[in-house]
């Protein structure tokens, strides 16, 4: 069995002022680098994973953007250990269990409502903002291969810069994925290409 999203009353409202404060009190300035087309859709949002911040960086965003009720699958053990997140909207997953179905067919449930956002990081597991070429786990392909809707599926990538400022500045770069191939591989490679827009466009500005 797995642990199913929960919004409860109290820690929900909580986690969302708590993300938008201490982001603010944290970070320089946040910038949104991308455009998004309401078509009344439900979210799925594709992130890279560097960092403790980005689960906080998707709820910041789906606040200011996109206004849905906020998902996100977690690793079991870390939810755990963690249970105030699961009432905040954090559902499980465990690799390798056979529970591991039933978090794929939950994910394309909440799917099939339109106010809903899923947040994923289909790496699976955190990994250096440097690396180029980032290594999808199945999951994304087989949550999308379930739907019998549409969904907006929006790649995003956080980067931060310090420049000349004591705090770091945080740009959020983000597009919407719409082609309709929907293969492991299509998506690793349309994320792949994004990644490193951002990060050029990023280099740009530092300068």
């Amino acid at each position: 069995m797995i642990l199913r999203a929960k919004h409860h009353f109290i820690i929900y409202p909580f986690f969302r002022w708590y993300s938008r404060w201490i982001v603010r009190r944290s970070f320089d300035r946040v910038e949104y680098n991308g455009n998004f087309h309401e078509k009344g859709l439900p979210v799925l949002l594709i992130s890279n994973h560097t960092t403790w911040w980005d689960g906080f960086w998707a709820m910041v965003m789906n606040l200011e953007i996109f206004r849905r009720k906020f998902h996100f699958m977690m690793m079991e053990e870390h939810l755990r250990r963690h249970w105030y997140f699961n009432y905040s909207g954090g559902f499980s997953v465990k690799k390798g269990a056979r529970s591991a179905i039933e978090s794929i067919a939950y994910s394309a449930e909440l799917l099939s409502n339109p106010r809903n956002l899923v947040l994923m990081f289909p790496q699976g597991e955190l990994t250096s903002v440097h690396q180029r070429q980032p290594h999808f786990q199945k999951g994304v392909e087989r949550i999308l291969s379930q739907l019998k809707n549409d969904v907006q599926v929006i790649f995003v990538a956080n980067i931060t810069d310090y420049l000349s400022h004591r705090k770091p500045s945080l740009y959020i770069y983000f597009e919407e994925f719409e082609r309709n191939d929907f293969k492991l591989q299509a998506i690793q490679k349309a994320y792949s290409q994004f990644y490193n827009k951002c990060i050029e466009q990023q280099a740009l500005l530092s300068e």
